[in-house]
């Protein structure tokens, strides 16, 4: 019994050596001695020429943050250059105080402006108009066989831009060859009739529609001008 005994003791005994000796050499083979800036990644130390390595790394890596760093600084510069007068923005805003600003801007050039009859509201009245109808006017479509005809309703505000411009607008109309355009006030807006005895401006002028017809020739901007400088072209 007692050498039996001995004979487990001994085995234990050489268990526990030999658990020690692997845990040994296992540190040995993955324990990467510390160097200042370089990360223990577990391989196996391959002597000075992988030190160098790991070294060469972590300055390509400090480099690299570096040229970063210039690159944040070029963003900056490239901000301030965007904001220069020569990038800035032509549009003056909303499109009516653009063509506000574009008008006063050649009326401050001229010397010769006679500034007794500008009358800036006037047309700024007109711009209302000009937006109420296209943005807010109601219109319905009648289709002949020679014809085309529009009525445009509204209420309050839209109602008096659209009995102002129609009306007007239909003489510069009637300038278009081929074309001949009647309009009338009726109590809630206005009626226009557009007829041709081109079958080809017929289309047209039903592809166009209402607003694409009111947008037909070149008045408009004289027009502007004209009652923003006093001079009557034609009234709305």
């Amino acid at each position: 019994m007692k050498n039996l005994f001995n004979i487990y003791a001994g085995i234990v005994g050489f268990c526990s050596l030999l658990a020690t000796s692997q845990t040994l050499l296992a540190e040995q083979k993955y324990t990467v001695p510390s160097t200042p800036g370089t990360a223990n990644t577990g391989t196996a130390n391959t002597g000075a020429t992988n030190s160098g390595n790991n070294a060469a790394g972590h300055n390509m890596t400090h480099s690299q943050g570096m040229a970063h760093e210039k690159g944040m600084t070029h963003n900056e510069g490239m901000t301030q250059q965007q904001i220069s007068p020569k990038k800035m923005p032509t549009e003056a805003g909303q499109a009516a105080f653009a063509t506000i600003a574009e008008i006063v801007a050649i009326l401050n050039a001229d010397p010769n402006t006679d500034w007794s009859k500008v009358n800036i509201n006037g047309l700024r009245e007109h711009l209302v108009d000009m937006d109420e109808v296209t943005m807010r006017a109601k219109v319905s479509q009648q289709i002949s066989d020679y014809s085309v005809g529009f009525t445009i309703t509204g209420n309050g505000r839209t109602l008096q831009a659209i009995q102002s411009m129609v009306i007007a607008h239909s003489f510069e109309l009637n300038k278009i060859d081929g074309w001949k355009v009647s309009a009338s006030k009726i109590p809630d807006g206005a009626v226009m009739t557009i007829s041709s005895d081109s079958k080809a401006q017929l289309i047209k002028i039903k592809a166009l529609g209402f607003f694409g017809v009111m947008s037909m020739g070149a008045h408009h901007q004289p027009h502007h001008f004209g009652m923003a400088t006093g001079a009557v072209v034609h009234q709305h």
